[in-house]
Order: C-alpha cells, then structure tokens, then sequence
C-alpha cells in the first residue's frame, strides 16, 4: 500500500533549472555561430582577418563566461560579440 509520503515538488527549483538550461542554450548557441563566423575569417581572409579571429574567438569565450554568470539576460555579451564578429567578417573577407 502507499503510505503518500513523496515529498512535494519543489517549483522553485525546478523553475530556477529551467531558467539555467534556457540560459546555457541561448549562451551556447550565440558562441557556436561565433565559432562558425570565426572559421569563415580563418579560412577566407587575409592575414588581417586571421588576427582578428583569433581575438573574437578568445572574446567569444569570454562573453560565453560572462553570459552565464549574468543569468537571465546572458546572452546579450555573446550576441554583442557576435555583430562584431559578422562586421569584421563582411569587412575583411
């Protein structure tokens, strides 16, 4: 027989994980399409453009970090870098 002594759910923290993984997923998503666009400059630019994808790849990296210590807006620092990312990329290749 059941004795009905299941804690509870607990909603905040279910809601709390949820928000995380949205987080992670915006994060993540924003830096893989940096990634692509910084193999684009690899691979198509000049030396110039080789340069600046190794500096918007480390900047990617550091948006990535920061997006998901910020929470909820994270994605924002990688989205920033993302436009800088596709200017230099229209620019130089």
């Amino acid at each position: 027989m059941s004795d009905n002594s299941a804690p509870a759910m607990d909603y905040e923290a279910h809601e709390a994980t949820y928000e995380g993984f949205i987080n992670i997923s915006k994060v993540g998503t924003v830096a893989v399409l940096n990634i692509v666009l910084c193999l684009i400059l690899f691979s198509f630019g000049g030396t110039a453009a080789v340069v600046f994808g190794w500096l918007m790849l480390i900047a990617t990296m550091v948006a990535a970090a920061i997006g998901l210590a910020l929470g909820a807006k994270g994605w924002v620092p990688s989205m920033a870098v993302f436009v800088l990312t596709a200017l230099l990329a229209i620019l130089t290749v």
